[in-house]
């Protein structure tokens, strides 16, 4: 099993892998600007529906924007993304503007994550971010709920925040590695239906239920062959799920 991920790993362990439709596309061409935690950010919330359209619509957005000030992007028009209107959109805009302005996202989730881990960093953010007054089922969506350590089966698996933190902690040829504040070995895989299905076929999940305790149990399983870094393989997992390979 080792083996099997360990040449999918270091075969997708590449920049030039994206042949298909990926947020990190986008991404990837902000490296050097000084939001690129909110950039990072807005591409992982909007990272749910087919990679073409998420892709499509990034592409759409003016990441300039997020050195406006709030009167200004209050003006502008966003474009829509499914489950989130233009509204919704404009409000993200500007609550990262806000957040910006207090510290960053950064150092929101670093405070978090003193106290209670990666949990923790989550749930700072999403708590901050749903202090908007702008307030629809677009931006709870997009946010999803805090969590609940004591009933983690019901809720999500959390995929776009965790891979959020995948992007900003891990350091390879695909994740970029700018926090180097949280051990890669906290880290939860970023469990998507591509993921969720491969994992079983390939024995490392039994639970059936796609929630937060199955992506636990996952990179609990993945700890077994890199303790240090159990999420390296993430990347190859959803490919190979995306791509219907076989194996």
């Amino acid at each position: 099993m080792k083996e099997l991920l360990e040449e999918h790993y270091h075969h997708r362990n590449a920049y030039e892998d994206f042949s298909t439709p990926d947020p990190l596309i986008v991404l990837r061409q902000y490296t050097s600007s000084p939001y690129f935690d909110s950039i990072a950010l807005v591409c992982a919330l909007f990272a749910y529906g087919r990679a073409s359209e998420i892709v499509k619509f990034l592409q759409k957005l003016d990441f300039e924007i997020l050195k406006c000030d709030i009167q200004k992007i209050q003006k502008m028009v966003f474009p829509y993304y499914r489950f989130q209107t233009q509204e919704d959109v404009k409000n993200l805009f500007i609550l990262l503007v806000e957040i910006q302005k207090e510290g960053g996202i950064k150092a929101l989730m670093l405070e978090g994550y003193k106290q209670d881990g990666i949990f923790g960093a989550i749930n700072r953010a999403i708590e901050r971010l749903s202090k908007s007054r702008h307030n629809t089922y677009g931006m709870q969506f997009l946010f999803s709920k805090t969590i609940n350590r004591k009933n983690l089966s019901s809720h999500s698996p959390l995929k776009r925040w965790n891979l959020f933190l995948r992007w900003l902690v891990r350091k390879d040829n695909i994740d970029f590695g700018f926090w180097s504040e949280i051990p890669t070995s906290d880290l939860i895989l970023p469990l998507d239906t591509h993921t969720f299905k491969i994992c079983h076929k390939l024995g490392l999940l039994q639970r059936k239920s796609y929630d937060l305790k199955s992506a636990i149990e996952v990179t609990q399983a993945l700890k077994k062959f890199d303790c240090n870094d159990p999420i390296k393989y993430d990347f190859a997992l959803y490919r190979i799920g995306q791509e219907k390979l076989a194996f």
